[in-house]
């Protein structure tokens, strides 16, 4: 994928700067969000040049927008002390450079491989690789040497991979074959293969293996394998011809298109889709299948987002159900380009996604890496007022890092949690309350639960730490739709370093948002009391 143009970033900071001065006004007129469906306060029909890939560092930014700023790049023998202000402990960061959307993500004997887009050479977009780490538990991650790079038919952008456990694709038996966007005058599908467990990779002579020479967007393979076909299938994003394309093969080199899904609901084509990912799930007894497509602009608030379609697949076809859509996976700014592992153990359907928005990304103030991934989180559907919500919750592997729970007073306390921490509370679901969480510096996020709107509503500002980066990260409301029911209300919220991650108790909520803070949130407060405050701590995944 790439970054969106200047002149929608230019765009945006004006918006965004005048929403800030109207704030009052803003919020009176904002709609608010009062089901599972949602609707965008900040209404943006600005259509940016996907040709354009210059967009994604800023001129605010000297270090941004890739280049060989840092020739010694290329992962696997970098040296990092993961101690630097705002360096993530329970997220993944590579030790330095610029990195977007998770790539290529398989399991495979007993080893998680998340790959990504990745720059060896620079803190900003550009030099479009796979960077790639492994892990035996989904917390603890290695960083391994760069697996793919650009080459004559271009960068190498977004895609997939599978275990071929039958030699399908004659590359031998339980080969891990990996499909990307070869990104060069046109957007091209290509392969590369290893036999060695994802150490090399090998690509395929062949390439491209889907052509194109029309298209100006036509990226980001995804592929699986549907049994009842006896096909592999993949699903590939039509950019700013809001569709995702449906192929399929029975040897992985030669593709047949079978089908187009789009949608009529103008709300959904406010932006390019990217990165789709199809998924086989169960609700409520019966099967279903959830379409996930990556927005951008026109997520749930400004820039990035990520939304979902549920409905039926024959092999062929995606047919959508009757829904409010868009449906948001995630309402916050930070969760984008989210795709799930293949081949994982128990059926298990785990997504990460990247922690950032093309509004401000190459802004941010991290360095000597730029951008981290979400928390591995595990999708189900789950039901609310008869109809399915993707729900999402960290994965249970986290507790590795826990420490017992303890409990504060219920008007809130002091967290000893120096590396990262989980706050749970339990409030009372009639009751309206707000949650902040602060340092010594005076700096706090502050969440509101309304139990009239159903929502969430979480602040972003120059009050919760470093802000002034980029005129379009700070945001006066992210609202996020509860869709759970009960007298209770669970909240589970993942601090970091630099990040913020809200879930309801059932995982039917999530909203993730980039925090910059002078030291980690340690105090939280409630306006009103709650039924139960604990936290775990974490320890540190880089120790």
């Amino acid at each position: 994928m790439r970054p969106p143009s200047r002149i929608y970033q230019l765009y945006t900071i004006i918006i965004m700067k005048f929403s800030v001065l109207s704030l009052a006004t803003a919020l009176l007129i904002a709609p608010v969000i009062t089901s599972c469906g949602s609707e965008d306060p900040f209404e943006d029909s600005f259509k940016p040049n996907p040709n354009n890939p210059s967009g994604g560092g800023g001129t605010d930014n000297p270090s941004g927008g890739g280049g060989t700023d840092n020739p010694s790049g290329g992962g696997g023998t970098s040296s990092s002390s993961y101690n630097e202000l705002y360096r993530p402990q329970i997220h993944y960061t590579p030790a330095k450079n610029w990195v977007n959307d998770p790539n290529g993500m398989v399991y495979i004997d007993g080893t998680w491989h998340l790959f990504y887009q990745y720059n060896p050479y620079g803190n900003g977009w550009g030099n479009m690789s796979w960077g790639h780490a492994t892990s035996t538990d989904l917390v603890h991650w290695t960083e391994q040497p760069t697996a793919l790079v650009p080459d004559a038919l271009g960068d190498i952008f977004s895609g997939s991979a599978v275990y071929d456990a039958d030699n399908t694709g004659g590359f031998g038996k339980g080969a891990m074959v990996a499909f990307y966007t070869a990104a060069g005058a046109h957007q091209q599908q290509a392969l590369a293969y290893s036999t060695d467990g994802g150490k090399t990779f090998t690509k395929y002579d062949g390439n491209p293996i889907i052509a194109n020479t029309t298209r100006g967007d036509f990226r980001d393979p995804k592929v699986f394998w549907h049994a009842e076909t006896k096909r592999w299938v993949m699903s590939l994003a039509l950019g700013w011809e809001y569709g995702i394309q449906f192929w399929t093969s029975t040897d992985l080199r030669t593709w047949r298109e079978a089908s187009t899904f789009t949608t009529e609901v103008g709300r959904c084509k406010r932006g390019q889709w990217e990165c789709p990912d199809l998924l086989r799930m169960n609700y409520n007894g019966q099967e279903k299948w959830v379409l996930i497509v990556s927005v951008n602009p026109g997520g749930p608030v400004i820039g990035s987002g990520t939304m979902y379609f549920v409905g039926n697949f024959d092999g062929e076809k995606f047919t959508a159900d009757d829904l409010s859509y868009p449906l948001w996976l995630d309402y916050g700014l930070d969760n984008y380009a989210g795709v799930t592992w293949s081949n994982t153990p128990d059926g298990r359907i785990i997504l990460i996604g990247w922690m950032n928005n093309w509004s401000y990304s190459g802004d941010v103030p991290c360095d000597p890496w730029r951008s981290a991934f979400t928390l591995p989180r595990e999708l189900s559907l789950v039901d609310y007022q008869g109809k399915p919500v993707l729900a999402s919750r960290p994965v249970k592997e986290l507790d590795k890092l826990a420490s017992d729970w303890s409990t504060l007073a219920t008007s809130g306390g002091s967290i000893n949690a120096p590396s990262a921490y989980r706050l749970q509370l339990t409030l009372d679901a009639t009751v309206a309350n707000t949650i902040s969480l602060g340092n010594s510096k005076k700096e706090a996020y502050e969440i509101t639960y309304s139990p009239s709107a159903g929502s969430i509503i979480a602040r972003r500002n120059s009050k919760t730490g470093a802000a002034t980066f980029n005129g379009s990260y700070s945001i006066p409301s992210v609202s996020g739709s509860l869709c759970c029911e009960g007298n209770d209300l669970v909240l589970d919220i993942y601090v970091d370093q630099s990040s913020v991650e809200i879930f309801t108790g059932n995982g039917s909520m999530a909203i993730t948002n980039l925090v910059f803070p002078t030291t980690i949130y340690d105090q939280v407060t409630l306006s009103q009391p709650a039924k139960e405050v604990r936290y775990q701590a974490y320890t540190s995944m880089w120790k």
